[in-house]
């Protein structure tokens, strides 16, 4: 399952994620921020639903972390939901797993 458990610190730039090909959501926040872990389980059962093999990147973000800032991050959790490197779909504390579910639909179409 491409769902990912825990955020890590950021690996990739702005330019790397730009020229990823296919399918990546990202998604912003931290292991500690209450909001974050809340939308988990419903972030985990979209994937799941969704059965593909999208990858999920968990970004740990801050304050000065380049990488959310060049993506307008502001609150946590925020999915970036992105396709050969461009922006497809947002969802900024996600309530809902279909929302999710539904955004990572449009990867695949």
């Amino acid at each position: 399952m491409p769902y990912t458990a825990r955020f890590t610190p950021e690996t990739l730039s702005r330019a790397q994620v730009d020229a990823q090909t296919g399918p990546l959501v990202l998604e912003f926040g931290t292991d500690w921020c209450g909001h974050c872990q809340g939308a988990q389980p419903l972030i985990e059962a979209a994937f799941a639903r969704a059965g593909q093999d999208t990858p999920h990147l968990k970004v740990e973000d801050g304050r000065g972390r380049p990488l959310g800032r060049s993506f307008g991050v502001k609150l946590w959790p925020t999915l970036v939901f992105l396709k050969d490197g461009q922006e497809q779909a947002r969802l900024v504390r996600p309530h809902d797993a279909d929302a999710i579910a539904q955004a990572l639909g449009q990867l695949s179409a």
